[in-house]
């Protein structure tokens, strides 16, 4: 208990799955939270049920004005703002013959774009409060292709080369920035109609751990992120897969 005691966190996309576990945790340890998302009843229902300690606020997190509202907000209720956790986003499938341009920009859209106005919207507020962290969630996606999500792989690989370049430009004012690639969590996205369940079963059956795994997993890892815990690390990644990403198990020696 404790280890988020006096942060005040922004996090986009709280309104369910990992976003909403991350902000029941921080506030389990200390953290006032701002929780943003389009999703008005669900965010308002998480933020009521975590008291005073948290509040909703509405946030297109495409939109420069939303940012900015979410982040005085913070600024306004809690006083300050400590941590960003980039957690929105969304996912439309189909093979790259297939995808519409509309499907591709609206993905990168909210997860790219989304990304990026949120690092640009909390720099004077973490540099007012003497530092802070900013955890971007990216994932597996971003570390190798994936057929039949391209716009979704393309995000996220952004996600990764933006935390890096934020980290080596904020750094000196005590600004750490890093990544999360989650795996395949049990959450929303999850469940939709563009991912078959018998294949994801196949895969991710095969894993070291052999089973998808849970909001609350990624959670505690944004947890370490973002607390001081994680003092010297900055524009790193850290991948919770599962270990999905180790290599394929069914794939002998060379030579056998």
């Amino acid at each position: 208990m404790g280890r988020l005691e006096g942060k005040v966190a922004l996090i986009s996309g709280a309104a369910r799955g990992q976003g909403a576990a991350e902000a029941r945790l921080f506030v389990e340890e200390g953290a006032r939270v701002v929780l943003g998302d389009v999703l008005g009843e669900l965010g308002a229902e998480v933020a009521s049920e975590l008291g005073d300690a948290a509040h909703y606020q509405s946030l297109d997190v495409t939109s420069e004005q939303d940012w900015q509202r979410a982040v005085d907000a913070a600024t306004t209720r809690f006083g300050r703002l400590d941590v960003l956790v980039n957690n929105a986003g969304i996912v439309r499938g189909g093979r790259l013959e297939h995808t519409s341009l509309e499907d591709y920009r609206a993905v990168i859209e909210v997860n790219q774009v989304g990304c990026f106005l949120g690092m640009r919207s909390v720099i004077p507020a973490l540099r007012s409060a003497g530092g802070g962290s900013i955890v971007n969630i990216s994932s597996t996606a971003g570390l190798e292709g994936v057929v039949g999500v391209v716009a979704y792989v393309a995000s996220k690989f952004a996600i990764r080369g933006m935390t890096k370049t934020a980290a080596l430009e904020l750094g000196h004012d005590g600004i750490r920035v890093n990544c999360v690639h989650p795996g395949a969590i049990q959450t929303p996205m999850l469940a939709q109609d563009e991912f078959d369940s018998g294949q994801m079963k196949a895969i991710f059956g095969a894993q070291p751990i052999p089973r998808v795994g849970e909001s609350e997993e990624i959670a505690r890892m944004v947890l370490f992120l973002a607390s001081d815990e994680s003092s010297f690390s900055t524009g790193s990644e850290f991948i919770a897969d599962g270990g999905l990403m180790a290599g394929n198990p069914a794939r002998g020696a060379v030579g056998e």
